[in-house]
């Protein structure tokens, strides 16, 4: 019986917008289903997708494709003007560096946002978008996270942090402070991650403390992209309640993925979405907050083999 190998190779290569340079990197055999990773933030990068998912992805019959937006990550750009518009040039320029003329755009958190305008914007080039853990509405997630901070301070008579909460429930919701205050609270409160992670996703997030490659640019943060955005698209205010039910009429498959734990999100928000989302096209995961790739990371994989190949 000859047993029959696949290698899976993985292309390193940088693209040149405008005369600046976009990191990217390639997983997996060309010929498959293309999957581009649009990653979070803005100010963050696609590392963490990079080292725990796009391999194993690969793996099951995907050819993807993870970038760093430009002037964020490994994109580093000191002209980068930070708008919706430069978000797509972007995403053109990786279509046009591995020859896709449609594929499957992967939007996890903010990268959703990026997606789902872009899918609005470009229906043509979009196979299936595949929403992760991304906010519809911002001024309810911030909402969610202080009603829930709130109910956690007030639980643990922390006199400290209400009064923080009092102050922040007093700030302009449209201001880029207003938003930085409640994602700090978030992150203090563990929101991101899951209370009882499974085996798997221990696994995952002990190996990314000694990865070197995510230990140094996991910490890799361009705090110029959330001034920038909230500048120049007041990010902080977004509803993409519309844009989604344009890019569905667009005959444009859309999918969720979203975790039981993530703290950004009410049960509220979830039901609001899987009215506008198909019911069959949506997954709502126990034991997973925000990172869903790496808190459920099989059944992602598996979701994603059921819908898009």
């Amino acid at each position: 019986m000859i047993q029959k190998i696949t290698l899976f190779a993985f292309i390193l290569t940088t693209i040149s917008v405008s005369s600046q340079t976009i990191y990217s990197k390639a997983f997996g055999d060309p010929n498959n289903e293309p999957i581009i990773y649009l990653h979070g933030g803005p100010g963050y990068n696609s590392i963490g997708f990079e080292v725990t998912t796009a391999q194993e992805l690969a793996e099951s019959g995907f050819y993807v494709i993870i970038y760093d937006r430009r002037g964020e990550g490994r994109s580093p750009d000191k002209n980068a003007k930070f708008t919706f518009q430069e978000t797509y040039d972007d995403l053109d320029a990786i279509y046009k560096k591995f020859n896709f003329k449609s594929a499957t755009l992967i939007g996890h958190s903010f990268g959703g946002i990026i997606g789902t305008l872009y899918a609005e914007q470009y229906p043509e080039k979009i196979k299936s978008l595949i929403l992760v853990a991304a906010p519809i509405s911002m001024q309810e997630t911030f909402l969610t996270i202080i009603k829930m901070s709130k109910n956690m301070y007030k639980k643990n008579k922390d006199s400290t942090n209400l009064k923080y909460i009092g102050m922040l429930e007093k700030m302009d919701k449209n201001s880029l402070e207003y938003s930085s205050y409640s994602f700090g609270h978030a992150m203090q409160n563990g929101f991101y991650t899951p209370k009882t992670p499974s085996e798997q996703a221990l696994t995952i997030y002990t190996k990314l403390k000694t990865n070197p490659k995510f230990v140094t640019d996991g910490a890799t943060m361009t705090y110029e992209a959330p001034k920038g955005f909230w500048k120049n698209e007041n990010y902080t205010s977004i509803d993409l309640t519309q844009n989604l039910k344009s890019v569905l009429e667009n005959k444009i498959r859309v999918f969720g993925l979203y975790g039981t734990e993530d703290g950004l999100y009410s049960e509220e928000q979830i039901m609001k979405l899987k009215k506008i989302i198909p019911l069959n096209n949506f997954k709502y995961m126990n034991n997973c907050s925000h990172n869903v790739f790496i808190d459920q990371q099989d059944q992602f994989i598996s979701a994603l083999k059921t819908w898009i190949k």
